[in-house]
């Protein structure tokens, strides 16, 4: 302080130019006029150093924030600062909420996030065409995910439905068994509350698929194409492709695997939770950072009210026998047992006959060669 009076009473004195006065001292010319302008404004309390802290900083938080931050990373760990401040953000609507970049500075001042460098993931299939939903109940995805076990030893095998538009998680039921029988009822439960979507997308296992069936029809399956659904499969060897669902599955692993619970209805209720959670207070970047609840709506396709597509023109419409089999021009011909209790349409061909089950073509038929179908080639492009 007394330098800088030294030097400023030199400069009004005109004992020496600034220039000079610059290099005696050893300070830059630009640093002896602000010492001027703050001396002809304040007087000698200028010279004062002045705080370095900025009028507002938003990189600071209040230690409200800071505490509800750390206490949504801690109840849920594999949430990034993006979900973190989405949440915030509609929890205080009336109020500036942290940044990302301040809720990344909050969670590594407390060890809980650390600086990690992106390793590639090699990519995911794109959705073929004409899979893409474009609303909600377009396509449902439907799995069972990897059993794991309760901590009293029980089995846990959770029956997971995804509406693929919204990512709005329907169910999450762990089931005994994974019969067609024992998946049916959860299904017209589903149903019955939420409408008919226009297609489920499955793999090619059971009870959803077969690889040996005609049309890969389960009798799961064909139920649900009776009812109006179409249904689609992903490809054999290629997970990818129903990828959205995959990466549910993680997160499950996660949050519900990792934490196995007591018993069986106590792992049912952490489940529970979990879909509330995913559903309506996780935001997903994928959809805008919304919640899947903001987008899903019931499906107005209720049962028994849809008009179920025709056969073609010119079909036949022949009963299927409890052991699997219709008559045709004297001829038994083996179909599925899936489809007992169907009717089938035949429509004649200038050999012999093409067999439908609404809209999917089963095989063809030619009386006095084989008993059996020859399986169509499904192209679901």
């Amino acid at each position: 302080m007394s330098i800088r009076e030294e030097l400023i009473l030199k400069v009004l004195a005109k004992e020496s130019s600034v220039v000079d006065l610059a290099e005696e001292y050893g300070v830059a010319r630009k640093t002896i006029y602000k010492w001027l302008k703050r001396y002809e404004k304040r007087g000698l309390t200028g010279l004062v150093d002045e705080s370095r802290r900025p009028n507002n900083s938003p990189m600071k938080t209040s230690a409200e924030f800071a505490l509800e931050i750390v206490q949504l990373k801690k109840e849920h760990m594999r949430w990034g600062p993006k979900k973190i401040s989405t949440v915030l953000a509609k929890r205080h609507p009336e109020k500036d909420t942290p940044s990302i970049v301040t809720i990344q500075r909050v969670l590594r001042g407390v060890g809980l996030m650390k600086r990690s460098r992106r390793r590639a993931s090699g990519g995911l299939a794109f959705t073929p065409t004409f899979l893409v939903p474009t609303a909600p109940n377009d396509l449902w995805t439907v799995d069972f995910k990897g059993w794991w076990r309760t901590k009293d030893g029980a089995k846990c095998e959770p029956l997971t439905v995804r509406d693929a538009f919204s990512r709005f998680v329907i169910s999450v039921r762990l089931m005994t068994r994974t019969r067609s029988d024992d998946v049916r009822p959860v299904f017209e439960e589903l149903f019955a509350r939420y409408g008919l979507p226009k297609a489920i997308q499955s793999d090619n296992g059971p009870p959803f698929a077969t690889m040996h069936g005609l049309g890969g029809l389960t009798r799961l399956s064909a139920w649900w194409v009776s009812i109006g659904i179409r249904v689609v499969r992903s490809r054999p060897g290629h997970p990818t492709d129903n990828g959205g669902h995959e990466r549910m599955h993680n997160d499950m692993r996660f949050d519900l695997e990792d934490a196995s619970a007591d018993t069986l209805g106590l792992q049912q209720r952490a489940c529970d939770d979990w879909v509330t959670t995913f559903n309506h207070v996780r935001p997903h970047e994928g959809i805008g950072q919304q919640m899947p609840g903001e987008l899903y709506r019931a499906s107005e396709r209720r049962p028994g009210r849809v008009v179920i597509g025709g056969y073609p023109d010119g079909c036949r419409l022949v009963d299927v026998g409890h052991s699997g089999s219709i008559n045709c021009d004297g001829w038994k011909v083996y179909l599925s047992h899936a489809l007992s209790h169907y009717a089938v349409g035949l429509q004649a061909f200038e050999r012999g006959y093409r067999v439908w089950f609404f809209h999917v073509l089963l095989g063809t038929f030619v009386p006095g060669t084989h008993e059996t179908l020859q399986p169509a080639v499904v192209d679901e492009t």
